[in-house]
């Protein structure tokens, strides 16, 4: 049996009743596809009307009381660019005509209305959609068989996240149906690091590092690799190399020494099955990289060692843990005073000995810490050397005094530090939102919006800190992505042109060959035969 067409949804605006009354008998609605889904005398009863109603076409008078035709589509297109609306108008108006064609329209008829002509106007419409219909479902598979698709799943369910990506479900790596361990790759004294690097040095080393770890990867049996936090990885390995743990992470630790000279610690989790229990064992191999902070140097810490290791059970306070987290990402100084003093009374309702007090609020500091570095608010703060000033001490007030005082410090510089965000900040998170929005019809005028800053002001900035105008910037993240389609699928090059924000082929293929020096085709070729 024939799939039933999608029925495209039809406004009908005219001030004239003979004129709706007509359209509505007189053209094959069902036969074309199309549902009139309601009229209108005006513009401004048709704008409450598209509200409701949600056309994909509008059939207009071009003059009319109180809002025209015109002034209609002028209001609507910029939120709904896809609208397609075809204008009515006498002999007298042909001006009006041509100007709504310039600002957007798809056609008009002159009255009298010859509706053999407006239902073959109506089927150029109805396959308008459909092309657009298609483009949008192409651009959602070329997406989500990305591997960024891929790695944003992994990292959901890691969280304990997966509803967000339940359509995703069909990419599921079914090797993570067998047995399988996590190992949790952290750079040491990341917060030192960034502190040295420049935005585009720390981009630099990242991209470094995760190139060293994708190429042992392929060579040392990983099921997986992506990234997590800033300055952590998560490496998935088959269960059966569970014997070879500690040398796996030994030679981790030396590949990324030896190529990047940069230090780091290997966390690894007990095994497990089902890409569900992501979020179960990343905490146990990321509790395995406190011992990191007790050892006083990098290794390979391993959660069935960290676990075999502790003297007796301790109850750790995961709720306390939240909230102080919530506290600190909302820059909250007095709940986290409050919060810490909660800590207090808690260790003193399980009368914990010395070491283990010790440990529990070492464990807890790392955590918060963690969270000063996801701010990105951390100046050259040290946790190391907050734990030597709690070995330090000893009793219990005064530890506690010592973190109140040190997080009441960074919490204070965090404040100072959101108060003054820097140009710089501004623009990465303005290329972050044309990163994720290039194959839209983007504005110099909506990224200024996104910047808060005036469209001169962020002009001059963009070019100071980023080295593009504007324009020039969104061209090169359509041209990487047209050029990964290209290289990465059997898209046909006419189709990649709206996957990557353009509506017309032939200037996307003008733009493509001043950048490239190849048409889109010619690229392609090229990298079949070299693949």
């Amino acid at each position: 049996m024939k799939e039933q067409q999608e029925k495209y949804k039809v406004l009908l605006v005219d001030d004239e009743p003979i004129i709706l009354r007509s359209l509505k008998v007189a053209i094959p609605w069902d036969e074309l596809g199309l549902s009139i889904v309601g009229e209108a005398k005006n513009g401004e009863a048709a704008l409450q009307q598209i509200q409701q109603t949600a056309p994909h076409i509008i059939i207009s008078d071009i003059r009319m009381p109180v809002i025209d035709g015109i002034t209609l589509m002028k209001e609507v297109l910029p939120r709904s660019a896809k609208l397609i609306f075809i204008f009515i108008s006498g002999y007298g108006e042909f001006e009006y005509a041509r100007e709504a064609l310039r600002l957007g329209a798809f056609d008009y008829l002159l009255k009298p209305i010859d509706h053999d002509e407006l239902v073959e106007m109506l089927k150029r419409a109805r396959e308008r959609l459909n092309r657009q219909k298609e483009n949008e479902q192409l651009m959602l598979s070329v997406q989500t068989l990305s591997l960024l698709a891929r790695e944003r799943m992994l990292a959901e369910f890691t969280l304990g996240n997966p509803r967000p990506l339940q359509h995703l479900a069909w990419l599921e790596n079914s090797e993570l149906e067998g047995e399988y361990f996590m190992a949790v790759v952290r750079l040491d004294d990341y917060a030192a690091l960034t502190a040295q690097w420049s935005a585009e040095e720390k981009r630099l080393w990242l991209f470094a590092v995760r190139n060293i770890l994708e190429e042992w990867s392929l060579t040392n049996g990983a099921l997986s690799i992506f990234p997590f936090y800033n300055g952590e990885w998560i490496l998935l390995f088959p269960a059966s190399l569970n014997d070879d743990k500690r040398e796996l992470g030994e030679q981790l630790i030396a590949g990324i020494k030896r190529y990047s000279k940069l230090n780091c610690s290997v966390g690894i989790s007990r095994s497990t099955s089902g890409i569900d229990q992501l979020s179960t064992v990343y905490p146990l191999a990321s509790q395995a990289l406190y011992q990191r902070f007790y050892s006083g140097q990098a290794g390979v810490f391993l959660e069935e060692e960290t676990a075999a290791a502790g003297n007796r059970e301790v109850q750790y306070p995961k709720e306390l843990e939240l909230s102080l987290l919530e506290s600190i990402r909302t820059l909250n100084m007095e709940r986290m005073l409050t919060l810490f003093d909660e800590m207090s009374v808690f260790i003193e309702a399980q009368s914990l000995p010395q070491p283990l007090a010790e440990r529990l609020m070492i464990e807890m500091s790392v955590v918060l810490y963690r969270q000063f570095e996801h701010l990105n608010t951390h100046n050259d703060w040290s946790i190391e050397g907050l734990f030597s000033k709690l070995n330090g001490l000893g009793t219990l007030p005064d530890m506690m005094n010592v973190l109140k005082t040190t997080f009441r410090d960074w919490l204070e510089q965090s404040h100072k530090t959101a108060a003054r965000e820097d140009g710089r900040s501004i623009i990465e998170k303005v290329q972050r939102y044309i990163e994720s929005n290039y194959h839209k019809d983007l504005s110099i005028e909506e990224v200024s919006e996104v910047a808060d800053l005036s469209i001169s002001h962020f002009c001059t900035l963009f070019k100071q800190i980023s080295g593009y105008t504007f324009l020039e910037f969104v061209t090169h993240c359509r041209m990487e992505n047209a050029k990964y389609i290209l290289r990465s699928s059997n898209v046909k090059v006419y189709q990649v042109a709206p996957l990557v924000g353009y509506q017309d082929p032939r200037y996307f293929t003008q733009v493509f060959k001043k950048a490239t020096g190849k048409t889109p085709t010619e690229y392609r070729e090229e990298h079949v035969k070299q693949a």
